[in-house]
């Protein structure tokens, strides 16, 4: 139905679209040359809003319930109908694009959308093809993108004006009555974790980067713990921030960009995404600035503290160019632990790796979302819960068999507090992380002890780390609140764990 769209601007490049968002009153030139622009009331993904067709094709293999709700093929019919005749009234800006960068498993998305920028952003998120590629473009997947058509939940059978809906039989998206652009990143990434495993590929929600010997490491990690951060290291290229395969013969970035949280960025420590963020190419989604002098005020949560940035990765200084490299060496899985009871960084063996992967342990904080004052532990399985399709359980297996095969060690890092829980202790300096993943990078840890609690095994010691550092209980006053907060995390990790099993 795609012949219904009369007025289509094809693969405009980014000056272009940087002209129509502007024109179409859709965002402003920042003084640092950056695109910004406004999501509201949407800033952050809407899971609720999200489902994926239930038909013959899918009921026995998708994991249905709270992640993956079903939507009626006839309702999609209809819906879809009435975006395409929407759609039809408006000027349309399509992209052609690859996601996998890997030659065996690159995929085509075509992307028709009533909005520049969010064109612009696909642009940014996904691999660009050569002109030698449009020749012959012909898509896997397509979406429709339509941010102001809003739904009818008693006539579409939505939820509410926002919908999201991943029709896997004939691999169509269609999205509407929202501007947050990561529903665009998200869902392609959610067709690609049903895509890739049935083909032997492990998808993941992880950074990845490589060291000068070829060793690759892999961040896990939710919204806030610093995946994109570390992965993000001045002294190890890039292969990819976010989302990644693990085919047989190694690691590759499914993206072309990142997608990054400036709220609060500092300059110096993450100097790299700061540089990148402060550029023409980059979107910047929901921040602050001065109307006047379009200055952006990073700091500002006025708006969001989900601020984001979205440039291509080649923005950045120190990149893998062709996007893929071998096999881990290293994986780390990341939590920022708000009750100060984790260690900075621990060993884990098989069934802890297990257990960890599918409770995806991280805490919420206050401020980083509405009506939360204190810390809440909150579990996502596989670190990626809301993009999960498949069983979780089809995910971990897969990544112990890849751990196993290739000799892979496995870390927990503790992101959070340090010396007491929150509000009492403080948030480790990202220095020391850093510190801490160089060590295990690098071989430099080699004497363990298992704690008491956890059964994790801890370094003794690591230069550059104080020693209260690395052993949390030795810096609690408290003692026995140490142990009765360690309980309560270690059994809430397990019991979410077990719910996969």
């Amino acid at each position: 139905m795609t012949e219904v769209f009369t007025k289509v601007k094809e693969n405009f490049l980014e000056a272009l679209l940087y002209e129509e968002t502007i024109r179409k009153n859709l965002g402003y030139l920042a003084n640092n040359g950056a695109l910004i622009v406004d999501t509201t009331p949407y800033t952050g993904r809407s899971p609720k809003d999200k489902f994926i067709v239930l038909d013959e094709n899918t009921e026995d293999i998708i994991w249905w319930g709270e992640v993956n709700r079903p939507f009626d093929p006839e309702k999609f019919k209809t819906l879809k109908e009435e975006l395409l005749e929407y759609l039809s009234t408006k000027e349309i800006y399509s992209q052609d694009l690859f996601a996998g960068n890997h030659p065996n498993y690159r995929i085509g998305i075509k992307l028709y959308t009533e909005s520049p920028w969010h064109a612009l952003f696909a642009r940014n998120m996904f691999l660009r093809p050569t002109k030698e590629d449009l020749v012959n473009f012909s898509p896997t997947l397509t979406i429709y993108h339509a941010p102001f058509f809003k739904a009818d939940p008693s006539k579409h059978g939505t939820r509410s004006e926002v919908f999201i809906i991943l029709n896997l039989t004939y691999k169509e998206i269609i999205i509407g009555g929202t501007s947050y652009a990561g529903e665009i990143k998200k869902s392609v990434f959610t067709y690609l974790n049903y895509h890739y495993p049935l083909k032997g590929v492990l998808s993941m929600h992880c950074g990845a980067n490589v060291g000068r010997k070829g060793d690759v490491a892999l961040f896990f990690g939710l919204s806030g713990t610093g995946k994109t951060s570390l992965s993000t290291d001045p002294e190890r290229p890039l292969i990819g921030d976010d989302e990644h395969g693990w085919a047989d013969d190694g690691v590759f970035n499914f993206e072309g960009g990142c997608y990054a949280k400036v709220i609060r960025i500092d300059p110096e420590k993450e100097a790299g995404i700061y540089k990148a963020s402060t550029r023409f190419g980059t979107i910047l989604e929901n921040v602050v600035f001065d109307p006047q002098t379009r200055e952006v005020n990073f700091d500002s949560p006025e708006k969001t503290e989900n601020t984001r940035s979205s440039y291509p990765i080649r923005f950045l200084d120190n990149i893998v160019p062709e996007g893929k490299a071998g096999h881990p060496k290293n994986i780390f899985f990341l939590a920022l632990d708000a009750y100060g009871v984790l260690p900075p960084i621990a060993k884990l063996e098989e069934e802890q790796i297990r257990t960890y992967f599918l409770a995806g342990y991280t805490s919420k904080i206050a401020g980083t979302e509405r009506g939360i004052t204190e810390p809440q532990p909150t579990f996502s399985a596989c670190f990626g819960a809301p993009f999960l399709p498949l069983n979780p359980k089809k995910y971990a297996d897969m990544l112990i068999e890849k751990v196993k095969k290739h000799n892979v060690s496995v870390w927990l890092v503790n992101t959070g507090w340090i010396e007491g829980p929150y509000g009492e202790g403080h948030r480790i300096d990202i220095r020391y992380t850093r510190r801490l993943i160089s060590a295990a990078l690098n071989g430099e840890i080699q004497e363990l002890f298992k704690d008491e609690i956890f059964g994790f095994l801890i370094p003794k010691k690591i230069e550059g780390i104080p020693d209260k550092v690395l052993i949390p209980w030795e810096s609690w006053k408290d003692k026995k609140a140490y142990k009765e907060n360690a309980l309560k995390i270690k059994n809430l990790i397990e019991e979410n764990s077990k719910r996969y099993s």
